[in-house]
């Protein structure tokens, strides 16, 4: 086995440090969440805290490392009363790999023996191993969400429960839970944000020196990693002195009534929801106090305990980016320090309730004025600035609202989501087959009646049912998948005539977050001038695909065929990569065709291609003003898909309610 890299040794990074041995002296702090690009030492960090932990003793036999002092009254291999032998052993990390099943992680139960024998044979997963050590998750925002409901609910309780079929079985779970991401692929739900303690964000330090030692000392490890690991043996022990020192120290540290009213008064002023906030930087405000070797908990405990606990449940929705106003902090606490406060002190209009960290509504991340707009020339394109390409700046989105639930049709079997239906593992049950490999989800009437017809001939004499292997059901299910929604935009100069791509964006900006909340993932073509481009790859991170949409501009001629089969392409290279996965394809346009030879012509045809397809589609129609082509509704008659226009596509729309009823009436 490679010899860990030494977590001494680890440069820079000194919040994820903190924020690990935080979690190290106070494991109720909830964990922490590391967040940041790639390659960025996230996953070297943490695997090399746990040499760092102190060793625990537990049960000499016990699969799920019950602690002798204290063993779990419901411990599945117990009881152990009294607990007999017991060994001292490293603290265990147990990486959890984002393909794991559900059985994997939690254990499973033997069926067929329960039924048969009455016997609850249960085979730890993941979560027994990890109890009284670390449980690290890397790329936790690509896990299942059902895989992420059970790891944090376990988390949050202490305590793994597997209920199938009426057979139950818990034990003790209690682990430090890390988890690392790249949010260019995708964000997790804020709701599971809100469950880990602490969150960082780690990038690649610019400074050359730094960036040189770290080089320096990956090579030293990588020639001779165990003299590497010798020669940072002082500073790891020293390392685990203090932690288990602060520990100790824990207890007797003293939160007052004034540093719980700075909790308070910033989880307010920050209008972070709920309480576990405060809690969170209550525990974590302690830890740095006993960290420090104070018994007093500070101001300074308390700021850095918000820098910490804060900034990842202020997040509303995926486009909002993870952070904390430094200055309106400092000022929420110099107000309820119990030191100033006076009520001449006038904390501003970044105070607490002032609103500040957010951003002036005349801030323009893109640059200039964006309520400005050129005036139509004579055939609807827009005039240029200076008369020159065509091209106009970016305009900013409307606001997003909640939209209709577009779907694709039949049934699929792609990766779990919310959108389309799909035979999943999870979900309500259809009926039952035979189970290919290992039984995972027994259909229990399906199994009693298999095997009812055979019990005179299994010579069965007592009340129980003799059940054999060919008996046992598997239920079929159904549920939810994520689709790829691929967005096809109309950037050209009629799409931005009448100020109309500040309402498209918005449109577009609003499926975007109806993508995230049902777990799709995304991809961007637009069309405009002489040709078109892939925004986007496919990804599921639909804040990047909501940055290129803000920064898209617009002008020039309408090469709709060429967006059509640039998105053509697109989804043939996607369904090599994922076939499982089926594609919606969302065209967002007014319709017209003018770039190319034959415009209309071989749009039309490129249309027909995902018709043979079958690939599910959905026309935008952004076609505005008193008279109307309706080429965007032809459209998609040739892409065998439906229309909707820009009203009718939000959830609480009347032309889309009475369109719904009419197509139930005919």
């Amino acid at each position: 086995m490679t010899t860990p890299f030494p977590f001494a040794a680890v440069v820079g990074q000194e919040d994820l440090r903190l924020a690990l041995l935080l979690n190290a002296v106070s494991p109720a702090v909830g964990g922490v969440l590391v967040r940041g690009e790639k390659g960025t030492a996230k996953s070297t960090a943490v695997r090399a805290l746990s040499v760092l932990l102190p060793t625990v003793d537990v049960v000499a036999g016990c699969r799920f490392s019950c602690d002798p002092a204290a063993p779990d009254p419901a411990c599945p291999d117990g009881p152990h009363n009294p607990p007999g032998a017991f060994e001292s052993r490293p603290a265990r990390m147990v990486e959890l790999p984002v393909g794991a099943s559900e059985d994997r992680l939690v254990g499973a139960l033997d069926i067929e023996r329960a039924l048969a024998e009455g016997v609850k044979a249960f085979e730890p997963g993941l979560l027994a191993d990890a109890h009284r050590g670390i449980l690290y998750v890397d790329e936790v925002n690509l896990l299942h969400d059902h895989l992420v409901d059970l790891l944090l609910d376990a988390a949050a309780m202490g305590a793994s429960y597997v209920e199938r079929e009426g057979v139950s079985v818990r034990h003790a779970a209690k682990f430090l839970l890390v988890g690392t991401m790249n949010p260019e692929e995708g964000e997790l739900r804020p709701q599971l944000l809100d469950r880990f303690g602490l969150t960082v964000e780690v990038a690649a330090s610019r400074e050359p020196g730094q960036r040189v030692e770290v080089v320096r000392r990956r090579l030293a490890y990588d020639d001779d990693p165990a003299g590497f690991a010798a020669r940072w043996a002082d500073e790891e022990a020293v390392l685990r002195q203090r932690i288990v020192a602060a520990r100790a120290l824990l207890p007797s540290v003293r939160l007052g009534d004034g540093a719980l009213r700075q909790i308070a008064a910033t989880c307010a002023a920050f209008e972070v929801d709920g309480m576990r906030a405060d809690i969170v930087m209550a525990r974590t405000a302690t830890a740095l106090a006993a960290w420090a070797g104070r018994t007093e908990v500070l101001a300074e405990d308390v700021r850095q305990a918000a820098l910490l606990a804060l900034p990842h449940r202020r997040r509303r929705n995926p486009f909002d980016a993870p952070g904390l106003d430094e200055d309106k902090l400092d000022q929420t606490l110099e107000e309820f320090s119990g030191e100033s406060g006076s009520e001449d002190d006038d904390p501003g209009p970044d105070g607490p309730g002032g609103g500040g960290g957010r951003p002036a509504p005349d801030d323009d991340p893109q640059g200039g004025d964006t309520g400005a707009r050129p005036e139509a020339g004579k055939d609807g394109e827009p005039q240029a600035p200076g008369g020159g390409s065509g091209e106009q700046a970016p305009t900013r989105a409307a606001e997003p609202f909640r939209t209709k639930v577009l779907t694709v049709p039949g049934i699929g079997a792609g990766a779990a989501g919310r959108r389309s239906r799909a035979r999943t593992e999870h979900g309500r049950t259809t009926g039952a087959r035979r189970p290919r490999g290992a039984l995972t989800k027994l259909h229990l009437a399906a199994t009693v009646q298999a095997a009812a017809p055979h019990q005179r001939a299994r010579g069965r004499s007592g009340p129980g049912l003799v059940v054999r292997r060919d008996d046992l059901r598997q239920a079929a299910r159904e549920g939810r998948e994520g689709n790829l929604v691929l967005f096809v935009v109309d950037a050209s100069g009629s799409m931005a005539a009448r100020q109309r791509m500040s309402a498209v964006k918005g449109a577009v900006l609003s499926l975007l977050l109806d993508a995230y909340q049902r777990r799709d993932k995304v991809g961007l073509v637009t069309f405009r001038g002489p040709a078109a481009e892939v925004a986007l790859p496919p990804t599921s991170s639909v804040d990047a695909a909501a940055a290129r949409l803000e920064a898209l501009p617009t002008g020039g001629r309408t090469p709709l065929a060429a967006g059509l089969l640039k998105a053509h392409d697109v989804l043939r290279v996607e369904r090599l990569r994922d076939p499982a996965r089926r594609a919606l394809v969302v065209v967002v346009t007014d319709g017209r065709a003018t770039g190319g030879p034959e415009p209309v012509a071989l749009a039309g045809r490129a249309a027909r291609l995902f018709a043979a397809d079958r690939v599910a589609s959905v026309v935008v129609d952004c076609e505005s003003g008193p008279v109307r082509l309706g080429l965007a509704r032809e459209l998609a008659g040739e892409l065998g898909g439906t229309a909707v226009t820009l009203d009718e596509l939000r959830a609480d729309s009347i032309a889309g309610l009475v369109k719904d009823v009419q197509r139930r009436v005919a």
